[in-house]
């Protein structure tokens, strides 16, 4: 697949505006998608364990209205990390280098701000130095403010979302063959992250998960993978994503193993119909809070409200978790262009399970899917 390239810059004069508008004069991001939005600067693949250098707390940049990037990187990031470059001055830190003289003199070339936005993930080290050296200015939320721009999606955006949605519908299909009682829920899980990088992912978007649930069983919602062999009389849960091009996907199915009974049929259609009933709200001028009473209000009527315990969904992009969500106590209007889950299920531990996710596109008519992989009950013995 081709890559798209961005315009960074342009990305960088509208969050001028934005900064104008909220009387911030300078601001710190760390390493992160906010960093990447608004120069180009690859993350790298996330780890449950922390990827760390010495002085790994100085990388990011500095960005200030009517000026480039300023970069401050530990030295093997500099080495390994930056392939394509980035916009700007950049700072290498050394092994044996003052970290904090340098972090210092870098944030010192800027002056002294009324207002410094710090991005929502700096480390805590990084905050200190700043407050410090900038003779403690006012702080706020970067993330927040660079999230005024990244929660509307350009047409090459919503081109990467698609390539992401069609990677994961793709490894669905791909894993049904192996779909069967006495496979593992992990043996499923590897083969689904397999057919992810086969088809072109850079990595999962989160962590991979498979879990059965139906009568009999008691084992709750929040066990997510194990090996436990899948059995008769379950829906099996999958819930996995993409990553194209730093862009995130986020999709869900699931598949009865064994003829369904009366009650999975029922539940079945009222999970779809949940979504359905999400999609149909989701327009222009609707509070993300509205998406998801509108979802959740299918399940009530059908007497399983205790069993959907999870929001709706949530906004995805460079994240997979992005705000707004589409979750009770958010009351953010939903604008074009906007793309979120809607993801309702019903997990009654002993009894039944089922989910369905896609990435859903705001629009004038309401919610349109990226994903195309059908979501008609699936059956496998």
């Amino acid at each position: 697949m081709s890559t798209i390239a961005f315009d960074h810059r342009a990305r960088r004069l509208a969050l001028d505006t934005v900064l104008d508008e909220a009387g911030v004069d300078l601001v710190w991001l760390p390493i992160g998608a906010d960093l990447e939005y608004l120069t180009g600067i690859q993350r790298r693949v996330p780890t449950f364990g922390d990827v760390n250098y010495a002085h790994g707390w100085v990388a990011g940049a500095f960005l200030a209205p009517g000026r480039d990037p300023a970069f401050i990187l530990p030295r093997n990031y500099v080495e390994f990390d930056l392939p394509e470059g980035v916009p700007g001055e950049v700072v290498s830190v050394s092994e044996m280098d003052d970290g904090h003289a340098l972090f210092s003199r870098v944030a010192r070339s800027f002056t002294s701000p009324r207002t410094l936005a710090v991005g929502a993930r700096t480390w805590a080290s990084a905050t200190m130095n700043l407050l410090e050296e900038l003779q403690n200015p006012r702080l706020a939320n970067a993330s927040r403010l660079v999230n005024r721009l990244r929660r509307i999606k350009s047409p090459d955006e919503l081109e990467l979302l698609r390539r992401a949605c069609h990677v994961a519908d793709g490894a669905m299909e791909e894993t049904k063959a192996r779909i069967s009682s006495g496979v593992t829920e992990l043996e499923l899980a590897e083969e689904v992250n397999y057919h992810l990088l086969r088809l072109g992912s850079r990595t999962w978007s989160f962590d991979t998960a498979v879990w059965g649930m139906g009568p009999g069983d008691d084992r709750d919602a929040n066990v997510r993978l194990s090996q436990q062999e899948v059995r008769p009389g379950v829906g099996l849960s999958f819930d996995f994503g993409a990553v194209v091009q730093g862009y995130c996907s986020d999709f869900g199915r699931t598949v009865r193993i064994g003829e369904p009974d009366d009650e999975y049929r029922h539940v079945y259609e009222v999970v779809m119909g949940a979504q359905r009933a999400g999609m149909k709200a989701a327009r222009p001028g609707v509070l993300a809070s509205e998406v998801h009473r509108a979802t959740r209000q299918v399940i009530v009527d059908a007497g399983y409200g205790d069993w959907f315990r999870h929001r709706t969904g949530h906004c995805i992009g460079l994240d997979v978790h992005e705000e707004p969500f589409i979750s009770p106590e958010d009351d953010t209007p939903l604008e074009a262009g906007m793309t979120f889950t809607i993801e309702p299920s019903v997990f009654w531990p002993g009894r039944v399970g089922v989910r369905v996710e896609d990435i859903i596109l705001c629009t004038e008519e309401g919610g349109v899917k990226l994903n195309e992989h059908p979501t008609t009950m699936a059956v496998r013995d």
